[in-house]
């Protein structure tokens, strides 16, 4: 007998078309790769990975380079230079020759509480520098390792350095415009800076009072004005004047003009201070209001002029001074007890000496 089958219905799941693997197989493709091509997708993605990286780094590279210039350029980036790496021979400085009588404070200063405001310089190769901003700053650190000989302490300053690459104008001007908020700047000291300028060989300009404009545009007419008058008197009688710096605007403006006006005066003043090293400040501006025609005015301003005489000796004989203006210049007369001197710009042993005691002797007789 046999028997019947029982059959079964039996639902297979629906085949997947994307599916192309064997059954039992999984979807791992990198499990069906070989060795070799697992390796090299490893270094490509390494590749990817290390060059996204660089790229980073490259960026934030770029960013502070630029960020590096751009603070070197503010002078925001300082450093310890020696001071005898610096140089200062690029810009003329404005600070007429003669006796600074503040730079000993500020040397006590920083003596004391050190420097707050670093010196500006430029690299000039050869791990030298040139100096840009701070004259007085460098000049009171020279004179702190003078006096101390301590190179530990002062050998070195705080500078903030400068990217190279500004025109020499724009030195100048940045020099000027620092110095115009000092209130201590004077009027000779601007113009003196203007006729450095126009001589220093690098600049276009040649002419002090064309120089004027140029430096000092930041300043108002009238102050350029006042500028370009004691330009005349920087020229005439600056190697002359010990104390430039002190001459008032009045005074020099009032001087400037009497230049113009009598071609003799600058012989005459020059002859007035000949020889005189020791005057003090209140003498040399004493002679030059004299010859300015302050010597009397009353209402100019300006202190009062020296006293025509004065007690010499212990009999209490006065001296008498008083000015002759002749086509030399200006004849300087003094009379004293038992002397008569005349001090002209004029060479007198080139007189005949006959003529010369002819015009005594008639110069004492008139006296008589």
């Amino acid at each position: 007998m046999s028997r019947k089958r029982r059959m079964f219905d039996i639902e297979m799941p629906e085949e997947d078309p994307a599916e192309t693997f064997p059954a039992g197989k999984t979807d791992d493709r990198d499990a069906r790769r070989g060795p070799m091509a697992t390796a090299i997708a490893e270094t490509a993605e390494s590749s990817r990975d290390r060059a996204q990286v660089e790229a980073r780094i490259r960026a934030e590279n770029d960013a502070l380079a630029q960020e590096h210039v751009r603070l070197k350029r503010a002078g925001l980036i300082t450093d310890m230079i020696p001071l005898d790496a610096i140089d200062t021979q690029k810009l003329i400085r404005d600070r007429a020759p003669g006796a600074d009588f503040e730079l000993a404070e500020l040397t006590d200063s920083i003596r004391e509480i050190g420097l707050s405001n670093p010196i500006r310089v430029e690299p000039s190769g050869d791990g030298r520098y040139e100096l840009i901003q701070g004259w007085r700053r460098l000049s009171a650190y020279r004179a702190l390792l003078e006096e101390t000989g301590d190179a530990e302490a002062w050998g070195r300053i705080p500078a903030g350095i400068a990217a190279r690459g500004d025109a020499l104008e724009q030195l100048y001007r940045r020099m000027v415009d620092e110095n115009m908020v000092r209130k201590d700047i004077s009027f000779a000291e601007m113009a003196q800076l203007a006729v450095h300028y126009a001589m220093d060989p690098l600049t276009p300009e040649n002419d002090p009072e064309k120089a004027v404009a140029i430096l000092f545009r930041s300043a108002g007419y009238q102050k350029r004005s006042y500028i370009r008058n004691f330009i005349r008197v920087v020229e005439r009688l600056g190697e002359t004047l010990l104390y430039p710096q002190e001459i008032p605007r009045a005074l020099g403006l009032a001087l400037s003009q009497r230049l113009d006006e009598m071609p003799g005066t600058a012989a005459a003043i020059k002859a007035e201070f000949r020889d005189w090293d020791t005057r003090s400040v209140k003498d040399e501006l004493e002679v030059l209001r004299r010859f300015a025609g302050q010597g009397g005015d009353a209402g100019s301003g300006d202190a009062a002029p020296r006293a025509r005489s004065a007690p010499t000796g212990s009999g209490g004989k006065a001296k008498t001074t008083f000015q002759l203006a002749r086509p030399q210049g200006s004849a300087k007369c003094v009379a004293a007890n038992g002397r008569l001197e005349i001090r002209l710009p004029r060479d007198f042993t080139a007189v005949d000496r006959r003529r010369l005691e002819a015009a005594v002797a008639a110069l004492l007789d008139q006296i008589d």
